[in-house]
C-alpha cells in the first residue's frame, strides 16, 4: 500500500464521520426551525382576559452612554398600556445619567435611581436590580439590558405568551447586531457555543426543562419572583440569569425561553477587547466554573469549526488525486464524501445563521470565529485555574473553580 492510498483511507475515514456528524446537526437544526417557538407568536390575539397586567420594566445601567438612549425611547415607545421605566444609574462615570435626565423630565413613567455603591458580597448588577425592583409597583417585573432595543409589540406579546401559558420566566434570545468584523466573524459562533449547552427545545421540555434564561429580558410572574426571594437569591452569581431559572424551576415554577426574531436586539460589544471579556464571562458560568469543561468545548470548537473544514478541503484535493493516479474508485469515493461534508457543514450553518438574524455572507468567517471563540473558551479555563480576577460591571471577581 502506497503512502497516497493511506492517506486516502485515512482522510476517507474522517470524512465519512464528518459527513454522519453533520448530517445529524443538519436533521436537529431542520427540527428546531420548524418547532422553535418566537416571541412573534404573540402578537396574534385579542385583549387578555382580565385587562393587561401592570409592568414594571427595570434597566441595571453602568456607564452605557453608548447606547441607554436608543433602550429607554424604544421601552417608552410600547405600545403598553400600564407601563413604568426604573433606570437604576449603577456607579456611572460617564454621561449616562445627563442623556435619561431630558427624557425623564418630559415622561412621567421613567425614574431615575442613582446608586453610588454595591456591596462586597453582591455581583453590580444584582444589586442595582434589586434596587428597581425595591421601587417597583407593577404586577409583572421585566428586567432588561440596557443595550437593547424593543419594537413597539414586544412587550404585549410576551405578556400574552407568558400569562396564557403560565409561565413564572418568560426570556427572549436576543438578535444580536452585525455592525463590527468581529460580530460578523466570532458572534454566532460564541452563540451557537452557548446554544450547544442550553437547546431552546430542551430548556422548554415539559414537565421538566433544562433551566435557563438570558439576562438581557427576564419577565417574571412577581408572586414567582417574590417566592425565590428576588435578587437576593442570585445575588453573587456573574450569570443571575441561569441562576434565576435554576430557581424558579426548583421553586416548581415553568421557565421559558423564546427567540425574539428580530423584535428584541442587542449590541452587546463595542469593540473585540469588551466582546471577548464579556464572553469570558458567560462561558465560565454557563460551563458551570469547571475548567475541564470549558476545555472540552474549545476542543469541540476548533475541531470540528476551523480544522475539519480544512482537513475536508484536503480530502478534496488528494481523493482527485488518487483517483488520477492510483484508484480511481478510492479517490472518488473519497472526494465525494468530502463534498457531501462540506455542503452539509455550509448548509448548516447558513441556516443557523438566518435564524439568528446573522448575514449568511458571514458564513465564510466561521473558522476564524471558531478560532477566536476556543481562545476564549481556553482562556476561561486558565483564569479559573490561576485564580485570575473577573472584571464585570465596575467589580472585580476572584472565581473559584468546580
Amino acid at each position: 500500500m502506497t503512502a497516497l492510498v493511506a492517506i486516502s483511507w485515512i482522510l476517507l475515514a474522517i470524512t465519512a464521520m464528518a459527513v454522519l456528524y453533520w448530517s445529524v446537526v443538519l436533521l436537529r437544526v431542520v427540527r428546531i426551525q420548524l418547532t422553535r417557538p418566537t416571541v412573534r407568536r404573540g402578537l396574534s390575539g385579542g385583549e387578555l382576559e382580565g385587562g393587561w397586567p401592570s409592568v414594571s420594566v427595570i434597566v441595571p445601567a453602568h456607564n452605557e452612554e453608548r447606547v441607554i438612549k436608543r433602550c429607554v425611547q424604544s421601552i417608552l415607545s410600547q405600545a403598553y398600556p400600564d407601563l413604568e421605566l426604573i433606570v437604576v444609574l449603577d456607579r456611572c462615570t460617564d454621561g449616562t445619567r445627563a442623556l435619561l435626565e431630558p427624557i425623564a423630565a418630559e415622561d412621567d413613567r421613567l425614574t431615575l435611581l442613582i446608586n453610588e455603591s454595591c456591596p462586597s458580597d453582591w455581583a453590580g448588577k444584582c444589586h442595582a436590580a434589586r434596587l428597581g425592583a425595591r421601587q417597583a409597583r407593577g404586577d409583572r417585573l421585566l428586567f432588561i439590558d440596557a443595550d437593547t432595543c424593543c419594537q413597539p409589540e414586544l412587550f404585549k406579546s410576551a405578556i400574552r405568551i407568558a400569562d396564557t401559558s403560565d409561565i413564572a420566566l418568560l426570556s427572549l434570545l436576543s438578535t444580536l447586531t452585525c455592525e463590527h468584523d468581529f460580530e460578523r466573524t466570532a458572534q454566532p459562533v460564541a452563540s451557537m457555543a452557548l446554544m450547544t449547552l442550553y437547546p431552546p427545545d430542551l430548556v422548554n421540555r415539559e414537565p421538566k426543562g433544562r433551566p435557563f434564561a438570558n439576562g438581557q429580558f427576564m419577565l417574571f410572574n412577581r408572586a414567582s419572583y417574590e417566592s425565590i426571594g428576588g435578587h437576593d437569591a442570585v445575588k453573587d452569581d456573574l450569570l443571575e440569569d441561569i441562576a434565576f431559572a435554576r430557581c424558579i424551576s426548583h421553586d416548581g415554577g415553568r421557565v421559558n425561553i423564546l427567540n425574539a426574531d428580530g423584535m428584541f436586539t442587542c449590541s452587546m460589544y463595542s469593540s473585540i477587547e469588551s466582546f471577548r471579556t464579556g464572553w469570558l464571562r458567560i462561558f465560565l458560568e454557563a460551563c458551570k466554573r469547571k475548567p475541564a469543561r470549558l476545555r472540552k468545548m474549545a476542543r469541540r470548537v476548533l475541531v470540528t469549526g476551523a480544522l475539519l473544514p480544512f482537513v475536508l478541503s484536503g480530502g478534496v484535493a488528494v481523493g482527485v488525486v488518487t483517483a488520477l493516479t492510483v484508484d480511481a474508485g478510492l479517490g472518488i469515493s473519497l472526494a465525494i464524501a468530502a463534498l457531501v461534508a462540506h455542503v452539509l457543514q455550509w448548509v448548516t450553518l447558513a441556516i443557523v445563521y438566518r435564524m439568528g438574524h446573522q448575514p449568511i455572507s458571514a458564513v465564510w468567517r466561521h473558522p476564524m470565529g471558531c478560532f477566536e471563540v476556543s481562545r476564549i473558551l481556553r482562556r476561561a479555563a486558565g483564569v479559573l485555574v490561576r485564580g485570575e480576577p473577573v472584571v464585570w460591571a465596575g467589580k472585580s471577581y476572584v472565581l473559584e473553580a468546580r
